[in-house]
């Protein structure tokens, strides 16, 4: 049976973009995410998708937490940061203002929406690896200051044309 791509069906998606950050001993990592969504409700979990090709999946496989946030479509340059370098040859972490969460994993203090998560397996799929999380802490609610319409989230179109800082 021919192979079959899914080009026709996500061509039409548009998710949202998330930046994953973490630190395992003394090593430290983070990257621009487009595959990742909740997927139970009780208990909540939600499960990111690290390419295998990815210095931050290196580090992922070690640790026991991973923070995933939630960009805002203002926050490109952090989306170019974290998805256009690798950290195999930068510091990424050191060109943003972080902070560690009380787990230790990286909270980068510009981004209001994150939660940081405890990793609860791995599935393996493909050049990817999913991080199933369980939820161990948040940020506070998003506050746009406005009329409380929702925040408006860089989008997968939003950050499609920068150059990945490693092939998928």
């Amino acid at each position: 049976m021919p192979e079959t791509g899914l080009d026709a069906f996500t061509g039409v998606l548009d998710g949202p973009m998330y930046v994953v950050t973490v630190a395992a001993g003394e090593e430290r990592s983070g990257c621009l995410v487009g595959f990742a969504s909740q997927c139970s409700i009780h208990p909540p979990r939600f499960v990111v998708w690290l390419s295998t090709a990815n210095h931050t999946y290196r580090v992922a496989r070690g640790a026991p937490y991973l923070t995933v946030h939630v960009l805002r479509r203002d926050q490109d340059g952090l989306a170019e940061l974290f998805g256009g370098e690798t950290g195999d040859r930068v510091d990424k972490l050191a060109r943003v203002s972080w902070r560690p969460s009380r787990h230790g994993s990286p909270v980068l203090t510009d981004v209001r929406t994150w939660f940081v998560g405890a990793v609860e397996g791995r599935i393996e799929g493909g050049d990817h690896v999913g991080f199933l999380l369980a939820p161990v802490e948040e940020g506070p609610p998003e506050d746009d200051g406005t009329d409380g319409s929702a925040v408006e989230l860089l989008r997968y179109s939003d950050a499609e044309d920068i150059p990945p800082g490693h092939p998928a």
